[in-house]
């Protein structure tokens, strides 16, 4: 008789274990999912609207000076960064974007660059090819 009360008392501690363990899941995922749709909606008009931009490659020069001739180099060539004549060949726009915007590749880092200075990057870098 002891066996069934220990069976019972193990299998209602499952159910409650297996109850909370499902809410804390069902929690965490929901959390996760709204984050990340925000997130990716937020990106994508980041990227629509700087496409649809017409950028100066004059003020992308510039910015390129300010912010990337220490890993990349004064003409681009590389350093510490790769060498980014005809990268828009190797990389489309939106993943140019993201590589800037996220850092993606270490030691690169990120950068919060609004759209009209990341439309006036892209048209320099055009430009190396």
């Amino acid at each position: 008789m002891s066996t069934s009360s220990s069976s019972a008392a193990e299998r209602d501690y499952k159910r409650e274990f297996f109850k909370k363990f499902s809410i804390v899941f069902f929690v965490l995922f929901t959390s996760f999912l709204i984050f990340f749709l925000n997130h990716h909606d937020e990106n994508n008009k980041y990227i629509i609207e700087t496409l649809e931009l017409n950028g100066s490659a004059e003020e992308g020069d510039a910015l390129f000076k300010i912010n990337c001739v220490g890993c990349h180099g004064i003409t681009a060539r590389g350093l510490v960064g790769p060498d980014l004549h005809s990268i828009t060949k190797r990389l489309n726009d939106k993943e140019i974007i993201k590589q800037v915007t996220g850092g993606l590749t270490p030691p690169m880092p990120s950068f919060e660059i609004d759209p009209v200075n990341m439309s006036n990057l892209l048209k320099y870098l055009h430009g190396l090819e």
